[in-house]
Order: structure tokens, then C-alpha cells, then sequence
């Protein structure tokens, strides 16, 4: 029987607890438990889908094609499982769940009420996961303690703890003790005030772990201990660390999983296993190299927009033990005219996913620039579809090829509307989600990447690839080295190699199955090149030295 441990926030939001959330559940993995996390999130919208990532950051998609909390990424990136739909449940769903349960007449006619029938429904999903086999399950609950968008799932929590037997049900508060630099001191007050709203709602938290940026005096842990009446050893130290893949190892030292463990009265545990974590740690610490990575967006601002893609380049950088430096381009600024001073001093450029008109023509020079100056170039999503473009408008001189997403009436509509989407009209869910198969051509720079002819990608978009113009692009250069075996879509463009040295796009999101433990391999290779691009420049430089010399 499954075992459940909830953590919930307080004080202010943005405090990690998905990361501590991920971090604890890498510690119980470690130690030979089946471990899986889910995300619990307060607002209205059945899921992030439909947000602008500057509201919500990225919309993270699982393998079954939900579209989910970017929490959910470091649930996978830290643990090497995949979620699913079951995994981040909101409100709106919660609520949607309910009133077609009572539109189907489910409730005998009884008044529907958010105490017993959302509160039960939101414990039946908390519940869900641990019948399949978990020994814990991790419910992380959105929002911060107080808010009143998060009263119904705190109230499930607090029934829970009666429910179930009282070593089954662990509650970890994350809190925030600040420093105050004119006094020089800690302060614990806002703890204590946060620690006494959760128990006035009726649930009290076993472990507290205070986000701080000093240390935690023997003195500051009595007092929190004492006021918010847990033990000890059972306040957490979680200071500010310099990369989130530390984090586990602090929580290993603090004991954070063996208090949760002693509490959950579990006594039949390993010692963990983190040789790999360890070891790519080391070369995430101590890097041999360094390039510098172009990151075209518009949504550069937040930097949570492209988070995926971000933890890719670390994976990868580690893996080639090689710094990555990753600077923001906005696309809105590039033109003609700038486009050789804002990327001239890069080693590669990726063009990053999107929607909508904003920006596009920045990224078509920035792919150009990128093509004809042997550039590393790495498109994914729009990124690739700007790609299409750019060759189209350039080597095939279709000077108004577009996508119908930004132009319904060009000319040569290299990128156009998928079939199967020409009739929706909802936007909520209605995407090409999820895992999709893709065959790679023998031979061709996708099968060095990936070292096969068959993988399985997740997509997320509408618009791809218009086959009728493929038989163009292939007599001009352009290969399509991926595609799907059913439905014959492109989903991999690149140029040989023997053309330009790493010049690559693909229509799905690799960014989303990259971990620490497995790096996409699109990634990996991509920062290979631009170290290779590196190299060849230094030597280039060296060769003019002599000469001039």
C-alpha cells in the first residue's frame, strides 16, 4: 500500500517546492523505493495549455499528450520516469469533473457543495496514482498557504490526515526565513505566521524546510521547532545553491528523506544509490570548455518560458563536459542590418518554439545568418518551420513563402495547417500532443545523432511541414531526414554535413525527454558542434597570427 507525503508553501510563492518536491523523491528512489510526484495547481484553467508562457512559464507535455505544470519536467528530469495526465490535476479540472458528474444526475439529486463533493473528488486524484503500485507518492499543492484558491485542497489534505493511518501521511511545509542585512539577522516570524495558518485550516505540518540565503543557527532551529511545534531535527535547512541538481544532495544532508522515512515508519530501505548524479555533478562543477549559445525567442524575458530547453544545455554541457553560456536574443530586434553584430560572437543559435506573428522575420535572418555563415544551428518546433522558410525564400527564391499561420494568403505555403486540425475551433487540449513515431533515413546526421532509424518524440503544435512542396526542397539540399511512419509528416529537416558543418530542425520538442541521467542526444550533439565551431575558430585566429607574424 502506497504511501503519501504532500508538501505545501508558504510566506510567498516561487520558493522551489516543486524542486524540493523532486529532490526528495530522488533521495527515496535512491534508496530503492518506487517513487512518483504530482502537482496539485489552484487556478481555473483545466490546464496550462491555453496560457501565455509569459503568465505561466512553459506548458510542459507528457508522454500520453497532457499538457502539464513545468514542475512536472523536474519531476522527470530528477527521477528518469515519465508522468502523465494523472500526474498535475487543477482546479478547473477538478471542478469540470464534478459538474458533469452532476449534469449526468451522478449525485441523486443532492446539492453539490465544495465540502464533501470537490474535497472528495480532489482526494480521489490524490489517491489515484497510489493504486498502481507506488510505494509513495508526493503531492505537491500549488500556491502558498492562505491563498483561498488553495483552501479546497488544503481541506483534502487536512481529511486525508485523518483517513489514513498516521504513518502513511506526511506533510513537508517549505517556508521562507529572511535575512534582514541592516540587522544582520534571520527572522523566523514569518514561519511561525505561515506555520499558523496551516494549522488553523486544520493540518499540521512533520517537517519544515526554511529556503534561506545564511545558515541556520542550533538557536534559529530551536526556535522554529519550539513555535511551530515539530522536532528538532525536523527543521530543514534548504539554502540558496548555485545549480538545482544540489539540491538533493543538501537534502541529503539535512536527513530530509530518513525524517520522512522514520515518520512513514518504512525501516526496509537501501543506502543510496547516486554514483551518476555525483559524477555529473562533477563535470557540471568543473567544465573543460566553453561556448556560447544563442537562444532566439520572444518570451526571453521569463526565463522559465524556455525552462526545458535551458536544463537540456546543462544535461548536454555535462555531458561534453563543457560550460554552456546561453545568451537570449530577443527576435522582435533582429533586422538586416544587426543581425552580424548580435551573432557574430556566437558557437551556435537556437531558434526556439513559439506561436503567432511576433518576431518571425527575426528568426528567418537569424537562420539565414546562421546557414550561410556554418554556424551550428538547431531549430526545434517554429524554429524548424523558420528554417523551412528561410530555405525557401532563399535557395528556392520563393521570396513569399510562409507559414499559413502568419500569412492564410502566401503563395508558397511551405508550412501549412495539419488536416486533422483545419476543424477544431476549441484551443484548450486540441494540439498534436503527446509521443509520436518518427523513422530516420539510414545514414543521414539524424541517425548519427540517435544511433537508430526508430525513436519516439512528444510534439506539441498545429501547423508542419507541406508535403507537396517536399520533392522541391530535396532536389535543392534540404533533406528530411525523419518521418512519421503513419501519417508521412516531417519531422526532421538538416542539411548535410559536407554542406554545413550542424544545421538541424526538428518539428517535435526534444527538450521535454532530456534528464540528467539520459541527455537528449540532439542536444548533446548540438553542443559537440559548437565546440568543434570553437576550435576551428581558434585556429583560424592562430594561422592569421602566423601569417601576420
Amino acid at each position: 500500500m502506497a504511501k503519501y507525503i504532500f508538501v505545501t508553501g508558504g510566506v510567498t510563492s516561487s520558493l522551489g517546492k516543486g524542486i524540493i518536491a523532486a529532490s526528495l523523491g530522488k533521495l527515496l528512489q535512491a534508496r530503492g523505493l518506487k517513487v512518483t510526484i504530482q502537482k496539485f495547481d489552484p487556478y481555473i484553467n483545466v490546464d496550462p495549455g491555453t496560457l501565455n508562457p509569459y503568465e505561466h512559464g512553459e506548458c510542459y507535455v507528457t508522454e500520453d499528450g497532457a499538457e502539464t505544470d513545468l514542475d512536472l519536467g523536474h519531476y522527470e528530469r530528477f527521477l528518469s520516469i515519465f508522468t502523465s495526465q494523472s500526474n498535475n490535476v487543477t482546479t478547473g479540472r477538478i471542478y469540470q469533473t464534478v459538474i458533469n458528474k452532476e449534469r449526468e444526475g451522478a449525485y441523486l439529486g443532492k446539492t453539490v457543495q465544495v465540502v464533501p463533493h470537490i474535497t472528495d473528488e480532489i482526494k480521489r486524484r490524490m489517491l489515484l496514482l497510489g493504486q498502481d503500485g507506488y510505494d509513495i507518492v508526493i503531492t505537491e499543492i500549488g500556491g502558498t498557504v492562505g491563498d483561498i484558491e488553495s483552501l479546497p485542497f488544503i481541506e483534502a489534505v487536512r481529511q486525508l490526515q485523518w483517513e489514513l493511518p498516521e504513518e502513511d501521511c506526511v506533510v513537508v511545509h517549505l517556508t521562507l526565513i529572511p535575512y534582514l542585512r541592516a540587522a544582520k539577522e534571520l527572522k523566523t516570524k514569518p514561519t511561525q505566521h505561515s506555520v499558523r495558518m496551516l494549522s488553523q485550516e486544520g493540518v499540521h505540518p512533520d517537517v519544515i524546510v526554511c529556503r534561506t540565503e545564511e545558515p541556520l543557527s542550533p538557536e534559529i532551529r530551536r526556535k522554529i521547532a519550539l513555535f511551530c511545534n515539530v522536532k528538532k531535527e525536523a527543521v530543514i535547512e534548504a539554502a540558496d545553491a548555485p545549480t538545482i541538481y544540489e539540491v538533493p544532495l543538501a537534502m541529503m544532508r539535512e536527513k530530509l528523506d530518513l525524517i520522512c522515512l522514520r515518520k512513514m515508519n518504512i525501516t526496509q530501505y537501501n543506502e543510496p544509490e547516486l554514483g551518476k548524479w555525483k559524477e555529473f555533478l562533477d563535470k557540471l562543477k568543473y567544465p573543460k570548455s566553453k561556448v556560447t549559445i544563442g537562444l532566439i525567442g520572444k518570451y526571453i524575458e521569463l526565463q522559465d518560458a524556455y525552462k526545458s530547453i535551458l536544463e537540456a544545455f546543462v544535461h548536454a554541457g555535462a555531458m561534453n563536459e563543457c560550460k554552456v553560456n546561453v545568451v537570449n536574443v530577443h527576435s522582435e530586434f533582429i533586422t538586416e542590418e544587426n543581425v552580424e553584430e548580435k551573432l557574430n560572437h556566437l558557437d551556435g543559435l537556437l531558434v526556439a518554439p513559439g506561436f503567432g506573428h511576433r518576431g518571425i522575420e527575426g528568426k528567418i535572418i537569424a537562420v539565414r545568418y546562421a546557414r550561410e555563415h556554418k554556424l551550428p544551428f538547431f531549430g526545434i518546433c517554429l524554429g524548424m518551420q523558420m528554417s523551412v522558410i528561410e530555405y525557401a525564400r532563399n535557395i528556392l527564391h520563393w521570396r513569399d513563402a510562409h507559414s499559413t499561420e502568419m500569412d492564410p494568403a502566401t503563395g508558397h505555403a511551405v508550412i501549412d495547417l495539419m488536416e486533422s486540425q483545419k476543424a477544431v475551433t476549441a484551443k484548450g487540449g486540441t494540439m498534436r500532443l503527446g509521443a509520436y513515431d518518427c523513422q530516420i533515413t539510414e545514414g543521414s546526421l539524424a541517425h548519427r545523432i540517435y544511433g537508430s532509424t526508430h525513436i519516439s518524440e512528444r510534439h506539441r503544435h498545429r501547423w508542419e511541414f507541406n508535403n507537396l512542396y517536399l520533392d522541391d526542397f530535396e532536389r535543392a539540399g534540404l533533406v528530411a531526414s525523419g518521418k512519421n511512419p503513419e501519417s508521412g509528416l516531417v519531422e526532421i529537416v538538416e542539411l548535410p554535413t559536407d554542406v554545413h558543418p550542424f544545421f538541424f530542425g526538428v518539428q517535435y520538442h526534444p527538450e521535454l525527454k532530456s534528464t540528467v541521467e539520459n541527455p537528449q542526444p540532439i542536444f548533446v550533439h548540438f553542443i559537440k558542434a559548437a565546440k568543434d565551431y570553437v576550435e576551428s575558430k581558434e585556429e583560424k585566429r592562430s594561422v592569421q597570427k602566423e601569417t601576420a607574424g
